[in-house]
């Protein structure tokens, strides 16, 4: 992309923003009425034009209920599409809205609605219009409440959710050169307020974002920071999957194993690195629990307790009690039971919980 912020982007960067999605069959544009989507839809319409053959694009736009705009910038929406040659849905999240954690069971209505109408339209793709600027914010969000190395990886270009591609195009585009493109073209676009409400966090955060850029700290570098740890949890997920192969070599032949557990030598466990142990009780416990994803705080605290069942273990006085078969360590976690009995390590779904009669 261009190095000013605030170029309008040219065909020639267009082309390059969307051309791995060329083979598609078909592509859902995800949008709202905002300057960011408004945008998406522009380039990707432009785009299509200028190839002989490309796929099918489908603009949706989903409303969630909560604004008395909405409606109108649905229509207003349309109204471009449709100008510009594209077929487009309105869809509604319906239903009672939660008290608490709105804006994240909106995203997640918002995502189920695309998926759902990425099916209906014989997609492989749905296509969002997150920016630089929310990578950036995504990273501060992540940081603040302190996430992992994952977490902190913040958005990916491609993410799979239901056998659907969640594409974000202008993940490495400035908001600003999104909003010079929209003028140069003379094409409006709806202002949510609810960007600027600061009784949500990302709002604040991106408040402090003048702040951080005075001391270096603006969205280019925060994005390319989310870059760096994403290319780093990369690197650690390939060495989560080697420690898999290892402890599977170092099983015996007569070691618990089955779709519905996971056992894992407690010796040889010890022995990796400290993240990857992590890693593997992660992927273990989200697998076979029925009440996740699991909290990252949870197994690091029920990693300690592991790995001190397993000092205490071998260092107990008599080798015997500790192999005989009985837990010396037993924990439910996210809908999994985690038990330590005879040197072994097992992960199983665990039982369901009773309903206690009132």
């Amino acid at each position: 992309m261009s190095d000013d912020d605030n170029s309008p982007i040219s065909v020639r960067e267009a082309k390059q923003l969307f051309a791995e999605l060329k083979s598609a069959p078909a592509l859902v544009l995800a949008v709202s009425g905002g300057p960011d989507s408004i945008a998406l839809m522009w380039l990707a319409a432009r785009w299509r034009r200028s190839l002989a053959r490309g796929p099918l694009l489908t603009v949706v736009t989903v409303d969630h209920g909560l604004r008395a705009e909405a409606a109108r910038e649905a229509r207003e929406v349309k109204r471009l599409a449709t100008e510009l040659g594209l077929p487009h849905r309105t869809l509604r999240w319906r239903g009672a809205k939660p008290k608490t954690g709105l804006p994240a069971a909106a995203r997640e209505a918002r995502y189920r609605l695309l998926v759902q109408a990425a099916r209906s339209a014989g997609a492989s793709h749905v296509l969002t219009a997150h920016t630089r600027d929310d990578q950036a914010e995504t990273l501060l969000m992540r940081l603040v409440r302190g996430s992992g190395l994952a977490g902190l990886s913040a958005m990916a270009r491609l993410t799979p959710r239901d056998g659907i591609v969640l594409a974000r195009p202008l993940l490495d585009v400035p908001k600003a050169q999104l909003i010079a493109t929209l003028k140069r073209a003379k094409i409006g676009f709806a202002d949510d307020p609810t960007n600027r409400d600061t009784a949500f966090t990302r709002p604040r955060l991106r408040a402090l974002l003048p702040q951080l850029a005075a001391e270096g700290g603006d969205a280019r570098s925060l994005a390319r920071l989310a870059g760096r740890l994403a290319r780093a949890n990369a690197a650690v997920e390939v060495l989560t999957d080697g420690a898999e192969r290892f402890l599977r070599l170092r099983d015996r032949d007569d070691a618990p194993h089955g779709p519905g557990m996971r056992s894992f030598e407690a010796g040889a466990f010890a022995t990796l690195p400290e993240e990857v142990r992590l890693r593997l009780l992660l992927r273990a416990i989200n697998a076979l629990g029925h009440e996740g994803p699991a909290e990252l705080g949870k197994v690091e605290t029920l990693m300690a307790v592991l790995d001190q069942a397993i000092l205490d273990q071998d260092m107990a006085a008599s080798p015997r009690a500790a192999a005989n078969g009985r837990p010396v360590l037993k924990q439910t976690l996210a809908g999994a039971l985690i038990s330590l009995a005879g040197g072994r390590i097992q992960i199983a779904p665990a039982p369901a919980r009773r309903r206690r009669d009132r």
